[in-house]
Parts: C-alpha cells; sequence; structure tokens
C-alpha cells in the first residue's frame, strides 16, 4: 500500500502548551475587535444549569465542552494564536494533584556564595586635600600648582602636566604628592585612573632611580658584583624623614584602612538593616552595574599598587600590619556586588603578602583564627579559603588549615578537637566526617515541632532539609580542599582508605535522591566526585607489598 503525500512533513510544529501559565494571555484586541467581541458576548448562549445531583468535575468538563463547541475558531490551536488555552486554570482536580506530585522543586544548592553588604553606595566622593607643607617648589608652574586651589590641582592631573613636572625628574617623588595620588584611587574611575597611572609611573620611576645609584656607589654586597641590591627594609609604621629616602613609597596600614572606608567599605557585622545593594544583586545577578564594574576597577588599582610595594619592598610591612591587610582584603572580597567578578589581582597579592610574612609557622594558628570568624555563612567562608591560590607550600597550608577551622567551627568542634597539636591533618578531618553525616546536621541545626499547622510542619521539614544539604555541600568541599592540598605519601594510605569508608557510610548512603528534592541530587553527585577522587589518590601512595621468597639467601 503505498502512501500519497509526506507522511512527516517539514513545516509541522506542536501547538504551544504553556501549563506554567496561570492565566491565559491577554489578547490584544483594537477598538473594532472589541466590539466585535461585544457582540459575539451577547450570542452567546447560555450554559445549562448544574444539577446537584451531578458531580462537580462531570459539570466543569460538561461546561468546557459546550463553550468549546459553541465557540469555534479557525486556526485557535497554531503557533501564533493568542487565544490558546491551556493552563492550570483549566485542569481538573485530579490533574491537579498529579501535577504538584511530578512538580520539581526550585530549592537547589547556590553556585555563588551569597556575600556580605561590605560597600555602601556613595553619593560623592570624599575631599581630598594635599598636604603642601613640607613641599618646595623649584619652578613658577610648582609654585603654580603647590599654591593653587583643589580644582586647579585636579586639572594639572587631569591635563597631564602633573607628570611633565615629576616624572623622569632628577629628584625623587615628594611622599605629600605620593599620597595624594594613593587617596585620590577611591574618587571616580575618570580621576583614580589618572591618579593610578601617576602613581604607578613615580613608583616604578623612583624604583629604577635607587637601584641605580646603588650599582653607581659600589653598594653590591660582600660577594661583589654577582650579588643583587638588597633594598632596605623599614616598618610600615615608620614615617620619618629618613623613610623618605626609601623607595618605593608604601602606604601605611591606617592610611589603606582610610581608603577604602572612603569606598564605602564598613564593617559587616555592624546592623545596618536590610542593603539594597545584595537584594539588587540577587535579582539581576548576571548583569554587572556600573557601581559594581567601577569599584572592581577602583580595588584593582589597589591591588596592583600594593602587590607592587610588597614585591619590591619585601620587608616593609610588619607581621602584625601583614595579617591585618590580608584579614581587611579578604572582608572586602565578600561583597555583594563582586561576587561573579574575577579577582585575579587580589589573588596575585594576597599570594605576596602569604610570602612575606616572617613567623609563619607561628602566625599561621592567628590568621586562620581570624579568617574562620570574618563571616557566619558557611559558603562565604569556602569562598574566603578558595581566595588563596594553592601554588606555593604556603598556600596549600592555609588553605589546608584553614578549611579544617571553618569544618570545626561549623560543627561546634573548636575546643573540642585539637586542630593545632596534631600533626595528621586527615586523622583530624576522618574525626570530623562523622559529624557531616546529614542525621547528625539536622539535630545540629535544630528542628522545632511546636508548628501547630501541618502545612507549616511540613514547610519547615523542607527548609531545614535544604540548609542541611547545603552546609553538608560547603563542608564536604571543604574536605576536599583538606585532602588535596596534602603531599600525598604511602603513610596516608591507611588514612585515606579510612576517609573513604567514612565518606561512604556517613554521607553517600544517607542521602536519598528525590525529584521534588535537586539539592540532594547535587549533594549526591559531589559526595559520589569526592569518594572517586580519594579512591584515586589512595591507589596512586598505596604501599609496595613485599612477598616472601625462600630464594632471596640463595
Amino acid at each position: 500500500m503505498e502512501i500519497s503525500g509526506d507522511p512527516f512533513p517539514s513545516d509541522w510544529s506542536p501547538p504551544p502548551i504553556e501549563f506554567l501559565n496561570p492565566r491565559p494571555p491577554p489578547s490584544l484586541l483594537d477598538a473594532q475587535g472589541q466590539r466585535g467581541g461585544a457582540e459575539t458576548l451577547s450570542k452567546e448562549p447560555e450554559l445549562p444549569k448544574a444539577d446537584p445531583d451531578l458531580p462537580e468535575d462531570l459539570v466543569f468538563s460538561l461546561a468546557t465542552e459546550r463553550q468549546q463547541v459553541a465557540n469555534p475558531e479557525p486556526g485557535a490551536h497554531g503557533l501564533n494564536s493568542k487565544n490558546y488555552i491551556n493552563s492550570l486554570d483549566a485542569l481538573l482536580r485530579e490533574k491537579w494533584l498529579l501535577v504538584e506530585k511530578f512538580s520539581v522543586s526550585q530549592q537547589d544548592i547556590p553556585q555563588v556564595y551569597p556575600g556580605e553588604c561590605v560597600f555602601l553606595p556613595r553619593l560623592c566622593p570624599l575631599p581630598c586635600f594635599l598636604d603642601v607643607s613640607q613641599m618646595n617648589p623649584h619652578n613658577a608652574l610648582e609654585d603654580l600648582f603647590l599654591n593653587g586651589p583643589p580644582s586647579q590641582q585636579l586639572f594639572f592631573l587631569r591635563s597631564g602636566i602633573l607628570s611633565n613636572l615629576y616624572l623622569h625628574s632628577a629628584r625623587a617623588s615628594p611622599v605629600p604628592l605620593l599620597q595624594w595620588l594613593f587617596k585620590l584611587l577611591a574618587w571616580p574611575l575618570d580621576m583614580s585612573s589618572r591618579a593610578f597611572a601617576l602613581l604607578w609611573d613615580l613608583s616604578v620611576d623612583d624604583l629604577f632611580r635607587q637601584s641605580g645609584n646603588i650599582y653607581s656607589t659600589g653598594e653590591l654586597g660582600p660577594q661583589g658584583g654577582h650579588a643583587k641590591p638588597q633594598l632596605p627594609a623599614s616598618p610600615i609604621h615608620s614615617t620619618g624623614p629618613a623613610d623618605e629616602d626609601v623607595r618605593p613609597w608604601c602606604p601605611m596600614l591606617q592610611e589603606v584602612v582610610e581608603l577604602f572606608h572612603s569606598l564605602g567599605a564598613h564593617s559587616p557585622n555592624t546592623d545596618l538593616g536590610p542593603c539594597s545593594r545584595t537584594q539588587d544583586s540577587e535579582a539581576n545577578e548576571p548583569q554587572h552595574r556600573p557601581l559594581e564594574v567601577a569599584l572592581d576597577t577602583s580595588l584593582g588599582h589597589i591591588y596592583k599598587f600594593l602587590t607592587l610595594c610588597v614585591y619590591a619592598r619585601p620587608g616593609a610591612y610588619t607581621d602584625a600590619s601583614l595579617l591585618s591587610l590580608i584579614e581587611l582584603l579578604c572582608c572586602t572580597s565578600l561583597d555583594t556586588g563582586l561576587r561573579l567578578l574575577p579577582k585575579t589581582n587580589l589573588q596575585q597579592l594576597l599570594l605576596h603578602l602569604l610570602e612575606c610574612i616572617r613567623e609563619w609557622p607561628g602566625k599561621l594558628q592567628r590568621l586562620c583564627s581570624a579568617l574562620s570568624w570574618l563571616s557566619n555563612h558557611h559558603h562565604n567562608l569556602q569562598a574566603i579559603v578558595q581566595l588563596f591560590p594553592d601554588v606555593t607550600p604556603r598556600g596549600r597550608q592555609l588553605r589546608s588549615q584553614l578549611s579544617l577551622a571553618v569544618i570545626a567551627r561549623m560543627l561546634g568542634q573548636e575546643e573540642a578537637l585539637p586542630l593545632w597539636k596534631e600533626k595528621s591533618q586527615l586523622s583530624l578531618l576522618s574525626r570530623l566526617l562523622g559529624l557531616m553525616k546529614p542525621s547528625a546536621l539536622r539535630q545540629h541545626l535544630g528542628f522545632q515541632t511546636s508548628v501547630p499547622c501541618q502545612e507549616q510542619q511540613l514547610k519547615a521539614r523542607a527548609e531545614l532539609d535544604h540548609k542541611v544539604c547545603y552546609l553538608c555541600h560547603s563542608l564536604l568541599t571543604l574536605a576536599g580542599v583538606v585532602v588535596n592540598s596534602q603531599d600525598v605519601t604511602p603513610e596516608h594510605w591507611g588514612e585515606l582508605q579510612l576517609l573513604c569508608m567514612q565518606l561512604d557510610h556517613h554521607i553517600c548512603t544517607h542521602i536519598r535522591e528525590s525529584p521534588q528534592a535537586m539539592h540532594r541530587t547535587r549533594l549526591k553527585d559531589l559526595a559520589t566526585q569526592t569518594y572517586i577522587r580519594w579512591q584515586e589518590l589512595s591507589a596512586r601512595c598505596q604501599p609496595k607489598v613485599s612477598y616472601f621468597s625462600p630464594w632471596k639467601d640463595i
């Protein structure tokens, strides 16, 4: 038997199905269409009255069929039809229950940390004045710049005259001028970009000038011409006249703090009420607003200049100043507007700051304790851990120890476990892994059963289940950081095997996946990937077994 025509036409498409629209889309009718619709409504036949003996569902279905037969429209099922109605309002009660049964919950584990409201928007920049009390003019143009009003000084910077005055000159750049340019980094981009460019050029120029003076005077150290010039080191809190000869100029810690305050930074722990920037960033998360991009650019200028200072003068900051600076940078990085923006400049600066700490083993505990209390949210603390690159031994050691400190704090085991006395971090992690199972976290978070309504109890249970899976996901991610930061040797094979057994026993087997709970599926996926990764590590470091051979001594 032959079939005439094409049984599968290429221009065929199914009718649109709009189950998610609670109401039919509004019809776009002109005045003529509205009059025609009014005439049609006046001629519509009356629906049959509901018989009390008939079921409600049957009456509803008969009325719907009668209305469809009475008003047939050509092309009602077409793709461009505005009158196509197939929404939840027209479903029967049984279909409603079917849709609710197989509906998927929108609660999932967020990929981006919630952040903190750190920077508040400023309507106008703070005034910035140049201290000319210690500056002497050397020509008429410089005298015009120093004795002019602030608007004229800004014009010198904007027009490029200021760079001609001090760049590539025989004398060093005045420290008050560098301090003034550093304060201008908190101004809008049109001014802060010019201030950063001139501040960078003057600092590099001073650095090359000082290195040339060291080579010319023959101060090369005891090894002769093969030794590198040693730049003099001075603490950051000393600002005497002798410090002006040390180049490049580095800002004090207090100056850095004041600069962040000029940008609108405040302590996230202070109660300022609901932050409007948080709500806006959550509503438009993929889009970067101009204020956030401008803030990120200004922070990038600060990070780059501080990196130059730390790289050129490794001993400029004391250990206490370095720890305070690291804590300040990590705290400001949690701003809600900076969550989706790259942080390459900040990571490079943190890497150099870690390398400048002199008493590194002794300051590690204090640094981890301070960083683990920067936020009360576990996902924010996980983001702080990921700020530090793992490309250096100090970076890996800090990531591992900070992850353990965060896990212990979230589980309330800071004082119970000897975090700083135990040599093996994997053994500590095995003790914490048993407390990370969902049932233990549910008891740790607590559940109030005093809700009178059953629907509210079910809703509270669902919210608690989401919080438990969210917390377990962050803790398990930090546990993976601890293991990946270790230099795995055959001595760690038994500890890795124990970790794999505990992960499979406490977490993998306690997660029930459900179509209505996608956060469980996400947690199950992470637990499975972590288990496979740990098994691969244990297979690589498996010790070699020596077999008995009776012919060995012959």
